[in-house]
């Protein structure tokens, strides 16, 4: 028998209040609150999406599925006054991730049209899609992304980065004299990998990602990150004086915000969200960060904002189901340009709406404090190190502060986490158990409730029985019909199994049959005694398994309450 430790949330003191918080927006009225006249700006092509302003808010460079005889995506700029669109990208491979230089007539995006292999990745593509399957959606690392710079009109490109890997996600400082880019470079070459790393590029990528920073012809090109974990999606602050970035766990499941000094250092968590929050882009005052996350749902993304100090609690922005992220605003700080799937037709396109920043202003004072449980240190388990954040996942944090306010956005994000696939169904003992447990600690603490746990922690370790092993050159079983006849011997696993919960040892006995092993309390008609009359004193019970099977439904199921194999072992004894 194995026998494992595990540790359990201490409940005392739990009652209603990690279900009772109110939502992170200051109040009902919705995206109504800091948005107005919500508009569709893109309608041309598959999807279309990640739009940023140029630095005069006139045009709007993106990325959009719509070239002839290319499936993926390839960079366009918007005139906002005109309407007219032109593609800056060569027409070839996979582009993305597009940016006006400031102070200049240069916009930079990553592309693969180097890639020897374009045309059969287009054509595999196509294909594909013709055959009407239909892919889920999620990013692609092609190694061959590199970042170029061109003229707006497509002319002049000329290519920044070379290292092999995926440089991508780039962006100029305010003064277009550097670029911070990720790159997923330092996972080649492969040989300087462990097996396990090897393993884990196979199947995601993106942990290896960092973030880098170069002077904008390319040269200098250094890395800033260093925390194992995929770390990208950079921006400079509109002073310039800090940089932007989200960054994933080692799990890639949850995700938050940070920002950093030009040099690496300073590094400031804006964010203690518990989901993936990602995309993260400055407004133009500096004051605060919008960005996105799914905590309302594994699969529903939406908007929201941060103090840049992230001092306080985020605050929703969008209420709409499915997917609005991939933030910008515009350089006077008026619009708001998003990528949302609150199309007709379900597919992503270009948003566009008024930005109410003096409301905005006045929600973020009166914004919850992060961290309502102020001066109770993190959940933390006894058998892991203090301090060893870099190893463990962040436990899913209740956004906002507490109220006797039930709200269904609240019980659908916390029911919608606890029955998410990254829990696995929270079996006793496993890592979404484990998950399952910080998240309830966490609530304890936001919760300001102190744990009465020893090490001032909220857990308590415990053995339970995780799983059994049957030695089956060590259990026999064997039957005579009297002491002078030769005993049927059996075999475990083919004749008979021991059940999960029984002892070791060695034991005989005369056979008792005491038919389902029942006993029902209830008067006559009602109750139900297998044992009526029958003596087992120091005998083996043998019983059947379930119950009588010519009972009407109902009895059977008034039956089955006592009709567990532990509880009939438990009667017998």
């Amino acid at each position: 028998m194995k026998l494992i430790r595990f540790s359990v949330v201490f409940c005392l003191g739990l009652t209603a209040a990690g279900l009772c918080g109110p939502a992170v927006q200051t109040n009902s009225v919705g995206e109504a609150q800091f948005l107005s006249n919500i508009r569709q700006l893109a309608f041309e092509g598959r999807r279309s999406g990640e739009g940023y302003f140029s630095p005069d808010g006139k045009a709007l460079v993106f990325q959009s599925e719509r070239e002839p005889g290319n499936p993926f995506y390839q960079i366009y700029i918007l005139d906002l006054e005109t309407g007219n669109s032109h593609r800056v990208s060569t027409g070839g491979g996979k582009t993305t991730c597009a940016f006006f230089r400031p102070n200049s007539d240069e916009v930079l995006f990553a592309s693969t049209h180097l890639d020897p292999e374009v045309g059969a990745k287009q054509k595999a593509e196509l294909d594909f899609r013709a055959s009407g399957k239909e892919r889920r959606y999620s990013w692609d690392y092609d190694e061959h992304f590199d970042i170029f710079v061109g003229k707006r009109g497509g002319s002049r490109l000329r290519r920044l980065t070379s290292a092999w890997g995926y440089d991508a996600e780039a962006s100029y400082s305010p003064d277009g004299k550097k670029i911070v880019f990720t790159s997923l470079r330092d996972a080649y070459p492969l040989e300087k990998l462990s097996s396990e790393d090897r393993k884990r590029l196979e199947t995601d990528p993106a942990y290896f990602g960092e973030i880098y920073i170069m002077n904008a012809n390319g040269s200098g090109q250094k890395r800033l990150t260093f925390t194992p974990g995929y770390d990208g999606g950079p921006f400079f602050s509109p002073d310039g004086k800090r940089i932007l970035w989200r960054r994933f766990d080692t799990n890639g499941i949850n995700a938050d915000i940070y920002t950093m000094k030009p040099d690496g250092s300073g590094v400031r968590r804006l964010t203690d969200f518990g989901c993936k929050s990602w995309a993260p882009y400055y407004h133009p005052s500096g004051r605060y960060v919008i960005f996105t996350a799914n905590r309302l749902g594994f699969s529903n993304f939406e908007l929201f904002i941060v103090d840049a100090a992230g001092e306080r609690e985020p605050l929703r922005v969008t209420f709409t189901d499915g997917f609005d992220g991939l933030p910008s605003f515009s350089p006077d700080g008026k619009k708001l340009c998003w990528t949302s799937n609150r199309t007709a037709d379900g597919s992503s396109q270009l948003f566009f709406a008024d930005w109410d920043n003096k409301a905005v202003l006045t929600a973020l004072d009166s914004a919850p404090e992060r961290g309502a449980g102020a001066g109770v240190p993190p959940a933390s388990r006894p058998h892991e190190r203090p301090g060893d954040e870099a190893t463990k996942q962040s436990p899913p944090p209740y956004v906002g502060g507490y109220s006797l306010e039930i709200r269904v956005e609240d019980l659908r994000s916390e029911v919608g986490y606890l029955a998410s696939d990254a829990l696995e169904g929270r079996l006793t003992g496993t890592r979404g158990a484990e998950l399952a447990s910080d998240f309830i600690a966490d609530q304890l603490r936001r919760a300001g409730l102190k744990p009465l746990g020893k090490n001032n922690s909220y857990f308590e370790p415990f053995e339970f029985t995780f799983g059994v092993r049957i030695i089956t050159n060590q259990n026999q079983l064997a039957v005579s019909a009297g002491s002078t006849s030769a005993p049927a011997n059996f075999e475990v696993e083919k004749d008979f199994r021991p059940l999960s919960f029984t002892s070791n040892g060695q034991f005989e006995g005369e056979v008792a049959f005491a038919g389902y092993g029942l006993t029902v309390p209830g008067a006559a008609g009602e109750g139900y005694n297998s044992y009526a009359g029958l003596d087992v004193t120091n005998k083996i019970v043998l019983v059947l398994r379930y119950v009588p099977e010519s009972v009407e439904a109902k009895r059977r199921q008034e039956l089955n309450r006592y009709a567990a194999l532990r509880y009939k072992a438990m009667v017998a004894r």
